[in-house]
């Protein structure tokens, strides 16, 4: 195993290494990450912050995490469908999120695109939940993308969603538990192995 791939810490609980990599990981990795989300505004947030991290860090946007909810209205759908030119104004130039116009104009649009379709996002991205999943016990076994991601990825883009490549769409598939990417050993996934996953 290597030498990052689990790390017991101080409270004796042991996790995947990255949780130790920066601090605030460890919340992320205990309370949310791979925990199953199935609430439409909390799934769309996730898809959000999942496309602004693209070319970052994971650890730039869970830092800003706070000004991305006050500068999107909560992920509210509904209330970003109706932003305007003023808003993308005001957007480029909060400090508190990532200030980039694409990505910004892609919420927007996806916000529209989501109030717009038939059905929900839960719907939608649950019906991509792999029938199986490896299971990894180190972290090179875990792929950025799977077949699963590639046709979510897909299918988003066809009803007009952007900012959703088979990889970012992955991202968003492990945060929600869609599928379930702890390592062998992490007391997480001895938690959702419990059954905590299909109960959320």
């Amino acid at each position: 195993m290597g030498a990052n791939d689990l790390i017991t810490g101080s409270d004796g609980l042991t996790r995947c290494g990255w949780a130790a990599s920066q601090p605030d990981y460890a919340a992320y990795h205990d309370l949310e990450w791979g925990r199953p989300v199935h609430d439409e505004v909390r799934l769309f947030e996730k898809l959000c912050l999942e496309g602004f991290q693209a070319g970052l860090s994971w650890y730039t946007i869970l830092r800003k995490r706070e000004g991305f909810r006050r500068a999107f209205v909560g992920f509210d759908p509904a209330r970003i469908a109706a932003f305007d030119q003023r808003d993308v104004d005001r957007l480029l130039a909060d400090a508190g999120i990532v200030r980039s116009r694409r990505k910004i104009e892609s919420t927007i649009g996806n916000a529209r695109v989501l109030l717009a379709m038939d059905g929900t996002l839960e719907e939608l991205v649950w019906a991509h939940e792999p029938a199986t999943h490896a299971v990894p016990e180190h972290m090179d076994e875990v792929a950025p993308s799977t077949p699963e991601s590639t046709a979510l990825a897909r299918e988003l883009k066809r009803r007009g969603f952007r900012m959703v490549g088979a990889t970012t769409v992955y991202a968003l598939m492990q945060a929600c538990g869609i599928v379930d990417d702890h390592l062998v050993g992490c007391f997480v996934r001895a938690e959702l192995d419990a059954g905590e996953r299909r109960a959320g």
